[in-house]
C-alpha cells in the first residue's frame, strides 16, 4: 500500500507543470511561443533566462524528490526505480496538462541522480560537452539518452533501474522526433546562433 501510495504521488509530482507555471507569472504560456514545450529551453525563449533556470531545477527535483524518499523509507530497489519512472511519466503525461507535457530531459537527469548517481554525472558531462561543441541541446539530449541504458548496464546498475533508463531514453528520443527532423534538414536553433528559416532549408 505504501509504495502504491508513493507511486501516484510520484505522477502527481512529477506532473506539475514547472515552466508553464514560472512563465505565467511573468505572462507568457511557452506553450504558445517557439517550439512549444514547456522545458527549461523553451522557457528561457518565452519567458527569460531566469525563468528557463529555475524550471530546469524544478523539473530536475520533480524526479530526483520522490526518488529520495522512496529510498528513505526502505522500499526494494525495483519500487525505488518504478518511482522514478512514476515522476518521469508524470512530467511526460501531466494531469495538469489534458495528459501532455513536457520532453522529460531534465526529469530523467533527477530520476538517476538519485537512482544512479555516477550514471548522472557522465551523463551531465556528455550533455554539456555535446552542447560546447555543438551548440545544439536537443543533440545533447539525444546523445545522453543513447548513453544511458549501456552506461547503467556497464556501472553494474540493478536490472529495474536499467529498464527504467531505457523506458525513459525511448521515450525522451519519441519526444524528439521534430528536433530530429530538424537537425536532419538543418532548421534545428542552436545557441547563440540565429535560426535558419524554413524557406533557406527547403521545407518552406
Amino acid at each position: 500500500m505504501l509504495a502504491l501510495a508513493l507511486l501516484v504521488v510520484a505522477y502527481l509530482c512529477g506532473s506539475i507543470p514547472t515552466g508553464v507555471l514560472l512563465s505565467r507569472r511573468r505572462g507568457v504560456d511557452p506553450r504558445d511561443i517557439g517550439s512549444g514545450n514547456i522545458g527549461a529551453t523553451n522557457v528561457a525563449r518565452a519567458a527569460g533566462p531566469a525563468a528557463g533556470l529555475l524550471t530546469l531545477a524544478g523539473d530536475t527535483l520533480k524526479g530526483l524528490l520522490p526518488v529520495l524518499i522512496a529510498g528513505a523509507l526502505g522500499l526494494s530497489s525495483t519500487t525505488i526505480a518504478l518511482v522514478g519512472l512514476a515522476a518521469f511519466l508524470g512530467h511526460l503525461y501531466s494531469c495538469f496538462l489534458g495528459f501532455d507535457g513536457g520532453k522529460g530531459v531534465a526529469t530523467t537527469l533527477g530520476v538517476l541522480i538519485g537512482l544512479a548517481p555516477s550514471c548522472a554525472a557522465l551523463l551531465a558531462a556528455a550533455f554539456v560537452l555535446t552542447i560546447a561543441l555543438a551548440r545544439y541541446v536537443s543533440l545533447a539530449s539525444l546523445l545522453a539518452a543513447a548513453l544511458t541504458a549501456p552506461l547503467l548496464l556497464a556501472l553494474g546498475y540493478p536490472a529495474a533501474t536499467v529498464l527504467v533508463g531505457l523506458v525513459m531514453s525511448a521515450l525522451v528520443t519519441l519526444r524528439h522526433r521534430d528536433n530530429i527532423r530538424r537537425l536532419r534538414f538543418g532548421t534545428e536553433p542552436r545557441i547563440g546562433v540565429a535560426r535558419p528559416s524554413e524557406a533557406d532549408s527547403g521545407l518552406a
